[in-house]
């Protein structure tokens, strides 16, 4: 089947017939030449290619975190005076006109016929999306086809940037000196970094890019700046989070509650009793005294489910599970706000920020798997895969282990294993006759699954290599007997009376051969598998009958078989030139 597609537009005015030669050939036939008479006739419909133009139309796949506007897809024209669709771009001819019939979507269509993301990217869903693009072609003579574009949404496969904390309020009190830091926000993502969206040009504060911490630009006044602060993936920007932060510059003649620490970060093991004190804030009114304070934790529910307020005691409520996904998607931190409120009138507020972060406590040991049992034959090469331990650990990261064979790789334990992946190869010689099976130790040790490196856990597994016996070969020579003649050349000379033909086991040893018998006189000897005769001035004719030994394997699996050769030779005559001559004979 010949398919013809014009490489430029075709004009039935100027050319309207092509002739084109074929040729074409199939295997062990000859070949086959025809000519092909193709007719240009002057055409006024305008069509769409398959798939663009089938009822289920063409389709294209495309992640959610692709940039807004990016070209998805492009409705090109077929210079033969049709359409196609095709996965690259190229600009249409301005004499078509494209027109989108359905409206309901937020992709866009060019006047070229291309296919862009929305303005504002995809929304950042979980689920598959899929737009369904109703396209129709019309040219300048008011022809026209139609057809289908599906865009199908995949869901982005990296962490979407994300603030845990989407609003928060700071109260300062005035005086507070420039670049001094006045709080830092925190979002989970990839290469994250801040920006302040508004007020555009800010008066007060600024914000430090990569850590997030709010700086004053000058020396605070009584003021309040509401702070519009926007995370973003640095390598990609349509990925992005916006927080609200709320800053009151209070007077100190008026001031809030105090606290010390006024802020509160830490590190605790996740093994921390529930009940535990984390920290006791010491905090006074306008006062000095700390009577008439109450203390209240705000944030997030999870913050606010796993810790808890009594007094100005911050205390930890529920276990923190270090080993779980849950704790991993927080980034193994919780964000709290403790507001500390006066009971005076008019009533003030302090806000003291709660970091806490979760470390991890090795507290499981690696689980062996159950029925480690391998087979391998003992033919196997150097390196062969024997199998994998696949050893499991509860503590997170879940599964992070180091493999080790007790004892090492020896002649007596001809394996070793993978110190990432567990997988055992053959680095030694197996031999069934001499062991049958093999007892391996192999220690699970765990890491990365404590704050201090040094904590770790270890477990002894037993596993099991059986060996797969491979029945011997002998080695295979053909013939195995052969009656030769030759006529022996000048004396001193060297003449090559046959090649032995054999072969070996399948594991590829290498063939040694032996005269071990007929060869008393030392008239014969064997170059690799070669038989050469050395001629001397003796007048008579003899008959010479040699058995050559050939060995095949290796160590206490060699094998061998004898051919026999019965060599007729003539004396050496100046008149006549050296020859041989072979007869072979099937041996009973």
């Amino acid at each position: 089947q010949v398919t013809l597609r014009a490489g430029a537009e075709l004009d039935a005015h100027q050319v309207n017939q092509y002739t084109l030669t074929l040729r074409a050939t199939c295997p062990g036939e000859d070949e086959v030449e025809e000519r092909l008479f193709v007719q240009v006739t002057a055409g006024k419909v305008l069509r769409c290619d398959t798939p663009f133009a089938s009822a289920e139309g063409d389709m294209v796949q495309v992640l959610a975190d692709v940039a807004p506007r990016t070209p998805l897809y492009a409705v090109l024209p077929q210079l033969l005076g049709g359409l196609t669709v095709r996965g690259q771009w190229f600009p249409s001819p301005s004499s078509l006109q494209f027109r989108l019939r359905n409206h309901n979507t937020p992709l866009i269509l060019t006047r070229r016929g291309l296919v862009l993301a929305p303005d504002n990217g995809f929304h950042p869903s979980k689920d598959m999306q899929t737009f369904r693009l109703e396209i129709e072609v019309m040219d300048r003579h008011g022809h026209n086809c139609s057809g289908a574009v599906r865009v199908k949404v995949l869901p982005s496969r990296r962490a979407r940037v994300t603030f845990p904390e989407l609003h928060r309020s700071v109260t300062v009190a005035e005086g507070i000196g420039p670049w001094e830091v006045v709080t830092q926000v925190h979002a989970s993502g990839e290469n994250v970094r801040y920006a302040i969206l508004a007020p555009v040009a800010p008066t007060l504060f600024t914000i430090d890019e990569v850590t997030g911490e709010i700086r004053s630009i000058r020396q605070l006044e009584v003021a309040h700046a509401h702070l519009l602060v926007q995370a973003y993936n640095v390598l990609h920007p349509a990925d992005h989070a916006t927080a609200t932060v709320n800053i009151t510059v209070q007077g100190t003649d008026q001031w809030a509650p105090r606290c010390v620490p006024a802020i509160f970060v830490s590190q605790v093991p996740e093994t921390v009793s529930p009940g535990s004190t984390l920290v006791t804030l010491r905090c006074t009114d306008s006062t000095g005294t700390d009577e008439r304070l109450r203390y209240a934790l705000e944030g997030p529910p999870a913050s606010r489910s796993h810790f808890c307020m009594e007094g100005p005691q911050l205390k930890v409520n529920t276990t923190l599970d270090y080993d779980s996904e849950a704790m991993a998607t927080m980034g193994f931190q919780f964000m709290a706000t403790v507001l500390v409120t006066s009971g005076g009138e008019p009533s003030r507020s302090t806000h003291v920020p709660v970091l806490v972060t979760v470390t991890p406590v090795n507290e499981f040991r690696p689980v062996c798997p159950n029925g480690a049992t391998f087979t391998v034959p003992e033919t196997a090469a150097f390196g062969s895969v024997v199998g994998r331990v696949a050893g499991t650990d509860r503590d997170y990261p879940p599964d992070s282990l180091e493999y080790s064979l007790e004892g090492g790789s020896s002649p007596t334990q001809p394996f070793s294993i993978d110190r990432r992946t567990g997988e055992i190869r053959v680095v030694g010689r197996l031999d069934s006759r001499q062991q049958k099976s093999y007892r391996l130790l192999v220690r699970l040790t765990d890491t990365h699954n404590d704050l201090d490196p040094a904590k770790r856990h270890s477990r002894l597994c037993d596993v099991s290599v059986r060996l797969q016996a491979v029945p011997d070969q002998l080695p295979v020579c053909i013939p195995e007997v052969q009656e030769l003649r030759i006529t022996a050349g000048s004396p001193g000379s060297r003449q090559p009376v046959t090649r032995l033909a054999c072969h070996g086991s399948p594991d590829g040893a290498t063939l040694t051969y032996t005269v071990v018998g007929g060869n008393e006189e030392g008239h014969f000897r064997l170059e690799g598998n070669t038989v050469v005769y050395l001629p001397s001035d003796q007048a008579e004719p003899r008959t010479f009958v040699l058995l050559v030994e050939v060995w095949g394997g290796s160590g206490a699996r060699r094998r061998s078989t004898v051919v026999a050769l019965v060599v007729h030779v003539t004396p050496w005559s100046p008149q006549v030139p050296p020859t041989t001559t072979t007869q072979h004979t099937v041996s009973r």
